[in-house]
């Protein structure tokens, strides 16, 4: 009905409160939105860096970031009909990603009001998730198909692809927070366990295999200069969660204004 609503637990009852009621955004007319209401919400999710901060996906394909602190909305615009699914990414605050029936997976910016990077799965989109290891890789479900990514191996060509054998119509997925298992459940009640290559469970940085490595490794002999090793010392030991944070902040930083105009 257009309301996002937080509901408090009282003695031995639940009391509605209203946090914000969502605007219908574009060309509509005041009085044509008067008559036709409120946009209609389908999803949301909580920043895990803010929790006064969440975002909404409506039937209209538009997603708002809203508070619980204010009563105002920030839209973001990019998809052409209704947005199944939003999520922030684990480890970067400005970073989420949204499916969509009109056949798209995309991830934005909080910054900018489009979308920086999409994927085009050829059929609705019904549901994407970040993994809970990295902050480059994401699934993304179609009716009929998985798919997964890691964006700092490739921005553009999926890693792996995933398709049940009864080929039911796949509504949810998860990955497992502990173990590299890709969850996926199905509109016959079903839920597809299946088992992720190390590849793309990996943590930290990608690095392709380099022949030279090996060889430069056993023509090292000679003992670091003691200043040299000092200041290798004095170096700050970087969280896993820093890491991850600046690989997405690099992959943010490549993608230039000619790919964000372009989507």
């Amino acid at each position: 009905d257009g309301r996002v609503t937080n509901w408090i637990l009282m003695k031995n009852k639940l009391e509605p409160e209203d946090v914000i009621k969502l605007k219908l955004v574009g060309k509509t007319s005041d009085e044509e939105a008067s008559l036709i209401g409120l946009a209609g919400g389908l999803c949301f999710d909580f920043s895990k860096f803010d929790p006064q901060v969440f975002l909404v996906g409506t039937e209209e394909g538009k997603i708002h970031q809203c508070s619980r602190a204010y009563s105002g909305q920030y839209t973001y615009e990019g998809h052409l009909l209704s947005v199944y699914k939003v999520r922030f990414n684990t480890y970067h605050p400005r970073v989420f990603i949204s499916a969509s029936a009109d056949w798209t997976a995309k991830i934005w910016d909080l910054k900018y009001k489009y979308p920086i990077m999409s994927f085009d799965l050829g059929i609705a989109v019904t549901d994407v998730a970040w993994a809970p290891y990295s902050s480059t890789v994401f699934a993304a479900s179609t009716l009929d198909k998985t798919y997964v990514y890691d964006l700092q191996v490739d921005k553009y060509a999926k890693l792996a692809e995933i398709k049940p054998v009864k080929q039911p119509k796949l509504t949810n997925i998860a990955f497992n927070v502990q173990d590299p298992v890709l969850l996926i459940g199905d509109n016959h009640g079903g839920v597809t366990l299946t088992k992720l290559s190390p590849n793309l469970t990996r943590r930290g940085r990608y690095e392709k295999p380099d022949e030279n490595k090996d060889k430069e490794k056993k023509d090292e002999k000679k003992p670091l200069d003691p200043k040299a090793k000092a200041k290798e010392d004095e170096k700050p030991v970087r969280t896993p969660e820093q890491i991850e944070f600046d690989k997405m902040e690099e992959l943010m930083s490549m993608v230039g204004k000619f790919d964000k105009d372009d989507i």
